[in-house]
């Protein structure tokens, strides 16, 4: 009996976060924005920090998310006004993770 095994070609490797383009050239369209965000943050700071005293917590503001890859990368990209992101380190192999661009 002879047995055949199919192969299974998987698509190459998503890009990560050094190799995205992290601005398309537009402009925001709301100028409102940022400081919303920024007053978001500030409203549930105390909250955050005592939902996480050891600070494994992000939280990113007008930020492209890559969900799929097209031509020209930004284009696979959403981006949100606002997000958080619970129980991640505050560092990303050693590099705050301010220093990268997403």
């Amino acid at each position: 009996m002879t047995q055949s095994v199919d192969r299974i070609v998987l698509p190459p490797a998503f890009p990560d976060h050094t190799q995205l383009p992290e601005s398309d050239g537009t402009f925001v369209k709301n100028f409102q924005e940022h400081p919303q965000s920024l007053i978001l943050t500030d409203s549930i700071g105390q909250i955050l920090q005592e939902r996480h005293p050891d600070g494994q917590y992000a939280i990113g503001q007008d930020c492209g998310i890559y969900w799929r890859e097209t031509e020209p990368p930004e284009k696979g990209a959403e981006a949100p006004d606002w997000f958080y992101v619970p129980n991640v380190p505050p560092n990303l192999d050693g590099h705050s993770i301010l220093d990268f661009r997403f």
